[in-house]
């Protein structure tokens, strides 16, 4: 006789076939309110675009000690730095942002790589050997110097960073220059200034520069790029830069320096070209970013802005005689320390021109990087220079 199926056997394959739907249906559940969640985040990230408010929360100055100089970095995982375009989180990471001490005179430091300390360790930056000087105003406050720097040749950088410090209470703005930075093509370069376009364009409205708001290198982004996803990279390098704050201060690392590096030329190309302009001319105000100098000194209000003309190297090479070096020939640079010092003097700015000071052998991998030697003595240059411009 065939044995029949009983129908507690038949029943089995039913409700496995009933479980597995009701797990399917389970899981689209799951996925469609996953889906939807994640839609509804990046829809509030691009409408209220917190990037900046997000930048301004950091473990430094808190579980971990504040940076002595701004975030850049090429090589992150063996520097413990790392480069981004959010300035808040950038002024957040450092020592600026602790609270003044009644009895300090507190003074900004801003220009380029040579200011950040490009080849240099932080106990050998200009900044540091500032500080070193002691400093004291006539009212007996220390002058403590804040190295705001950072590796970019542009005055509109310095007026964006500038400005973004201006909240910490200043006492005065050291402000060291060079030609390079004057460069009109240069203003809105690079990625720091182009992704920064709102804050970039109300400076030129509020103080009518000579730039173009719309200029197309200008990072306006369309809805996807202000999402969550758009912004993913942005997103991640914050976090990055909190998970370094560790690392670097358990070593004071944030700056991989080779041994081996390629020095700057002594031989020149015999060549007068420099930037836009292919022959000597007599250059004028408006050829150069002064427009954005003077941008910088107003927008401090009544604060003293201390400009220098920073120290480059000078050729004894080849067409030495028409290039003091491999950035500048001659008569731009000439040209250009004329007009400074011209519209200083005609300002009333307070100026020190410090370009021929320091011998070409003290020059690294630029005209303008100095050897830590070099970087002191034109650290105690500047200092005698400030105590008898504070004292008065």
């Amino acid at each position: 006789m065939t044995e029949q199926p009983s129908a507690s056997s038949n029943q089995l394959p039913a409700k496995s076939e009933q479980l597995s739907a009701i797990s399917f249906q389970l899981l689209a559940r799951i996925i469609a309110k996953a889906t939807l969640l994640f839609l509804l985040l990046n829809l509030v990230f691009a409408l209220t675009n917190p990037l900046s408010a997000l930048g301004s929360l950091s473990v430094y100055n808190g579980l971990v000690p504040g940076r002595p100089r701004l975030p850049y970095g090429e090589n992150p995982a063996q520097s413990y730095n790392l480069s981004t375009n959010n300035i808040p989180a950038m002024i957040a990471t450092h020592t600026i942002r602790q609270p003044k001490a009644t009895d300090e005179y507190r003074i900004l430091l801003i220009g380029d790589s040579s200011v950040w300390g490009w080849r240099l360790t932080n106990d050998q930056t200009l900044a540091a050997h500032l500080n070193a000087t002691g400093l004291i105003v006539p009212d007996g406050r220390r002058a403590v110097i804040y190295n705001l720097g950072y590796p970019v040749m542009a005055l509109m950088k310095d007026l964006l960073l500038l400005d973004a410090a201006m909240a910490y209470q200043p006492d005065a703005i050291l402000w060291p220059l060079t030609l390079e930075s004057f460069a009109r093509e240069r203003q809105l370069f690079h990625p720091l200034v182009q992704n920064n376009t709102e804050h970039v364009q109300r400076l030129i409205a509020d103080h009518s520069l000579l730039l173009d708001p719309s200029d197309p290198r200008l990072v306006n982004l369309d809805f996807f790029g202000r999402t969550l996803v758009g912004q993913r990279r942005e997103l991640a390098n914050w976090l990055r830069l909190q998970l370094y704050g560790a690392s670097w201060a358990a070593t004071g690392i944030d700056q991989f320096i080779p041994v081996e590096f390629t020095p700057r030329s002594t031989d020149l190309e015999a060549d007068v070209t420099w930037q836009a302009f292919e022959s000597p001319q007599s250059l004028t105000e408006s050829d150069l970013a002064f427009d954005v100098l003077r941008a910088g000194i107003s927008q401090v209000g009544n604060i003293p802005v201390l400009l220098v003309n920073e120290p480059i190297y000078i050729s004894d090479g080849a067409n030495s005689d028409i290039r003091y070096n491999a950035w500048y020939p001659r008569w731009a640079y000439d040209a250009y320390r004329a007009l400074l010092a011209t519209t200083a003097e005609s300002e009333g700015w307070d100026y020190l021109d410090l370009w021929d000071t320091v011998e070409g052998a003290q020059f690294t991998d630029s005209p303008v990087h100095m050897t830590p030697d070099a970087t002191a003595r034109t650290a105690a240059r500047i200092a005698t220079w400030m105590q008898s411009f504070i004292e008065q």
